[in-house]
């Protein structure tokens, strides 16, 4: 016959055992919903846009925009979107709440943990980012707003692998066009506009170099024909 005190020990084993194993979570999308949304750079401009929750085991922890980027089997990157309030101090009644554009959150399924990804230079209502892997690529913005900056960054490292100023942006108010990305080499290729673009190839050094100079569809037709 099995000791009482054996029994008790057996339990407090399965019972420390138990708070130590992982809490596992269940992260999820809700519904698309539509909302208007102003931009602050065109308060007369107001456009549609589909966004959904972002669940963590059931419950709302944010709200997202656009598509998530698989990152590993655990890992995935999303825009978030979020409610800001635009009341002024002599306004009564209810706030009054407004959709902003914001950064990009990293999220974890196994943890449920979710974290900001810090972009530099990265503007909410005119930075379109393209990922590759574990790389953000984009155009940014100079602190002082006068220049059109490119931007690579690679997750888990405090320095952008580029931020390169590429060209004026004073009068900008519309989105900038993403970077699309190539493998073998791995580059990111800017598109500047007038068909121009700049190509920027990942190097082992943790930084990205120039892969070629500026050239244009036009260029590459009239070496063909020579």
């Amino acid at each position: 016959m099995i000791s009482a005190p054996r029994i008790l020990g057996a339990l407090l084993i399965l019972s420390i055992s138990a708070s130590a194993a992982p809490k596992s979570h269940i992260v999820t999308f809700g519904k698309w919903i539509t909302i208007s949304w102003r931009s602050q750079r065109n308060e007369f401009e107001t456009v549609s846009l589909k966004i959904r929750p972002l669940l963590v085991d059931g419950r709302t922890r944010e709200f997202a925009l656009g598509n998530p980027h698989e990152i590993t089997e655990h890992t995935f990157a999303v825009q978030r979107i979020y409610r800001l309030n635009d009341s002024l101090p002599q306004d009564s009644g209810p706030p009054r709440w407004q959709w902003e554009r914001g950064g990009w959150l990293l999220v974890d399924r196994a943890s449920g943990k979710i974290q900001q990804i810090t972009l530099p230079q990265f503007d909410p209502d005119l930075s379109g980012v393209s990922w590759y892997r574990d790389y953000a690529a984009y155009c940014g913005i100079s602190d002082n707003g006068q220049k059109l900056v490119a931007v690579i960054v690679q997750l888990g490292h405090r320095k952008p692998l580029l931020a390169k100023v590429i060209e004026d942006a004073s009068g900008v108010a519309r989105p900038f066009a993403a970077p699309h990305w190539e493998r073998d080499p791995t580059r990111a290729i800017f598109e500047l506009g007038s068909n121009q673009q700049l190509m920027f190839s990942i190097i082992r050094s943790r930084t990205a170099e120039l892969a070629s100079q500026d050239h244009t569809p036009q260029d590459e037709d009239d070496e063909d024909s020579q």
